[in-house]
């Protein structure tokens, strides 16, 4: 081969090179760049610490989070927006396939056990209910606290969730109304934070959010939740008591004696393995399940500690 021709062929080989390089809109690797992940808002209080010591760990990375519904966060990633969803289920069959055939191998990993819980005004001294009352509440069929709570003078309930589109909605139509139509007098504040908000102003309300909206950051033991509104006790039976009902404590999601609980996955869709797998293997370490375990929740791989509760 002529030097004319070695000089020339090594031209196009670099050419191509990096013509390729230029086509690859991702440049992150396994501890450094940027990226985005889409998180159930449900779930932020958690997943901002969690991204918190990570970016601690790895200076040269940023994770950027996109808080959103569950229905926003798994079509994010379907349209390959982002590699790493936060959600509380895995990917259908259908989804599956829809990304294997675009030459994708998205993975699933169980990140943790959360509960709903059901928050009242302070002022509110009914604080026990049942599986079975607040199904009737949900489906419109009890609209006034005396038709549960004979002793109510509250007036009519003002159920609030934070929006028509989120994970809590689609556990309250599927665990707990269980195919029943959902009430259309159920109220949407758009976020965990106004559901909060509002519980605490509204004596004849029922908040419907994640555990992890309530914890109580200075209890290590995980045995008290924020002051903000008062957490509900709930049983299975068809009439509650003290006895059969269980407020969502760490202890109480872990052995299954509290009722509404559902579980957290990452969602990963990393060819190349680089930081949304970094992140993902995080979480799912023991570092990033020790956040889990502190934040009250039960962590999937991380042992956690019984301590004995009383129910009030």
């Amino acid at each position: 081969m002529s030097k004319f021709k070695f000089i020339y062929l090594l031209f196009v080989i670099t050419l191509f090179a990096c013509q390729q390089k230029s086509n690859d809109k991702f440049t992150d690797t396994y501890t450094s760049g940027t990226i985005h992940i889409a998180v159930d808002c449900n779930f932020k209080p958690i997943i901002k610490e969690e991204i918190d010591v990570f970016s601690a760990q790895y200076m040269e990375a940023k994770i950027n989070p996109i808080y959103t519904t569950e229905v926003n966060a798994i079509d994010l990633l379907l349209k390959d927006s982002v590699r790493v969803a936060i959600a509380t289920r895995p990917l259908s069959e259908n989804e599956i396939n829809f990304l294997k055939g675009k030459k994708f191998s998205p993975r699933s990993y169980k990140l943790a056990t959360d509960g709903i819980a059901l928050i009242v005004n302070n002022s509110n001294p009914d604080t026990i209910i049942s599986v079975v009352d607040l199904r009737r509440i949900l489906t419109g069929k009890a609209k006034n606290w005396k038709e549960v709570f004979p002793t109510s003078r509250l007036g009519g309930f003002k159920v609030v969730f934070d929006n028509t589109n989120s994970s809590t909605v689609r556990y309250a139509i599927d665990s707990i109304c269980i195919g029943e139509k959902i009430s259309q007098d159920l109220n949407a504040q758009q976020t965990n934070e106004e559901v909060i908000k509002y519980v605490s102003k509204t004596p004849n309300a029922i908040g419907v959010i994640g555990v992890n909206w309530l914890n109580n950051a200075k209890d290590t033991t995980n045995l008290s939740f924020n002051s903000s509104a008062r957490v509900m006790s709930v049983s299975n039976q068809e009439i509650a008591t003290v006895e059969s009902s269980y407020k969502p404590y760490q202890a109480y999601l872990f052995y299954g004696n509290y009722p509404l609980i559902r579980n957290i996955y990452i969602i990963v869709n990393d060819p190349r393995g680089s930081l949304p797998s970094s992140i993902t293997n995080f979480m799912t370490s023991d570092r990033g399940q020790r956040i889990i375990l502190k934040a009250g929740l039960v962590p999937a791989t991380q042992p956690i500690r019984i301590v004995n509760v009383n129910n009030e």
